[in-house]
């Protein structure tokens, strides 16, 4: 395929739940590409499916920077160990609203 040919797809509104400040790391890494958290998400995605990395070595060392600027100390080794909080009721903590 040619870089300025377009493939169409089908995208569906979903609801995903993520950590906190890996939100934050994703969100900051979209708005310095310029493009939106959707669309970061599934390069991210379709890279890791053919086991290529997604981002650049310069791409890596902002990321480095914003997750020190975010307290993102989680690493690929946490990913299958991570455990939310949860409340009294067992369910887990819904975020209260900021005033």
């Amino acid at each position: 395929m040619k870089p300025d040919q377009f493939v169409e797809v089908e995208r569906i509104q979903t609801g995903v739940r993520l950590e906190k400040r890996v939100l934050k790391v994703l969100k900051a890494v979209a708005e310095l590409k310029d493009m939106s958290l959707g669309d970061l998400l599934e390069g991210i995605v379709l890279h890791a499916f053919e086991g290529k990395s997604a981002f650049s070595p310069e791409t890596l060392k902002q990321i480095a920077d914003l997750k020190g600027i975010y307290g993102l100390t989680l690493k690929a080794s946490d990913s299958h160990q991570l455990s939310e909080r949860t409340n009294r009721s067992g369910k887990p903590d819904k975020p209260t609203a900021k005033k």
